[in-house]
């Protein structure tokens, strides 16, 4: 095991060590799996009951939780956040070979630089420009007049329409598909008529895109995805969507069209958004909740009810039927002059 020391990992990223600076780490595990010659981590008090016991080498960690550590401790204000930038050095993505595959199509008039890479069975359409270090995997498609920014990596089978700009330093994982058409149509006497979608996608820098998701292209200006958001797997993005800078997202959410979502927000999993919202900067929003109008403060917001026995359930259902005339009841009971008698009128 070579691996780095403990030393270059504080001296790198500004931590204070309690332990030997010559130990060496190779790789990271779990505190409960952990071996000697790997880092581990502790952020959640659920798991300080393997701190103790645990064969890590090292422990990225709170001051306020060394007390337990038994082993080397990396000492962190926010030790997820250290341990992540950590676990990127020690294990960094395998740099792909620049140059452009044969079996890979593309348009005379497209730009690629010399040191990106594009994998077999690529697609790559008129007008696109491919930047400095960037991956096109195995049979992603670029439609015409796309942008790739330098060190974005795009997995294979990721399908970009016409007009998708992608900044710098993204990750698009693999079956994404950004660009399709906005669920627009207009009802007529004879049915639905299309509406077409004019406009295009714009993701800033530092974004990651995951497997599955779909960004819709705005109806005539752009769907904007802002720096630094991360968008976890089958999320559905509607047309003329935008995301503000340093926004979270978990998997399974719906956002309506033409809603716009403010910066440092976060996303629980299989939250619904409607369409032509406005959610300030700042707002969490709990998994599984129904946003249905806008949110102008930020905090903490919730929705819907938490799993219960389905005989309870059932009771809580009948009983929620029942309160239209609970309401009017105690509406009359609060009437001026209104008797408490049941039977009173």
């Amino acid at each position: 095991m070579e691996g780095v020391t403990l030393g270059q990992i504080a001296a790198r990223f500004g931590l204070t060590l309690r332990g030997d600076p010559e130990a060496r780490v190779a790789s990271v595990a779990t505190l409960k799996d952990a071996r000697a010659g790997q880092l581990s981590f502790l952020s959640n008090p659920r798991y300080r009951r393997y701190l103790g016991d645990t064969a890590a080498t090292a422990v990225v960690l709170e001051e306020a939780a060394s007390e337990d550590c038994r082993v080397a401790a990396l000492l962190a204000k926010n030790p997820y956040a250290a341990y992540a930038r950590i676990a990127a050095w020690l294990h960094p993505e395998p740099a792909a070979a620049a140059g452009v595959h044969p079996s890979a199509v593309i348009d005379p008039t497209a730009r690629i630089a010399p040191s990106a890479s594009v994998a077999p069975l690529a697609v790559i359409g008129a007008g696109c420009e491919v930047g400095e270090r960037a991956v096109i995997g195995a049979g992603a498609v670029l439609g015409s007049d796309c942008r790739v920014g330098a060190d974005s990596r795009l997995a294979p089978r990721v399908v970009c329409y016409r007009r998708v700009r992608i900044g710098e330093r993204c990750l698009v994982h693999a079956g994404a598909v950004l660009g399709a058409d906005g669920f627009g149509i207009a009802q007529d006497r004879d049915g639905w008529v299309k509406v077409p979608q004019l406009g295009g996608v714009t993701i800033g820098d530092d974004v990651e895109i995951g497997a599955n998701t779909t960004i819709d292209r705005g109806a005539i200006d752009d769907t904007v995805i802002e720096d630094d958001v991360k968008l976890d797997n089958q999320i559905q993005i509607g047309h003329n969507v935008r995301i503000g800078a340093h926004t979270a997202i978990a998997g399974c959410v719906g956002i309506s069209g033409s809603t716009t979502i403010g910066r440092r927000c976060m996303i629980g999993g299989a939250a619904g958004i409607a369409g032509h919202l406005e959610i300030c900067d700042e707002v969490a929003v709990l998994g599984l909740s129904m946003v249905s109008r806008s949110i102008t403060k930020p905090g903490l917001y919730s929705s819907g009810l938490p799993v219960m026995e389905a005989a309870e359930w059932r009771r809580v259902v009948a009983r929620l039927r029942h309160l239209d005339d609970l309401f009017d009841r105690v509406r009359c009971l609060e009437r001026p002059g209104a008797r408490s008698d049941p039977e009173s009128p």
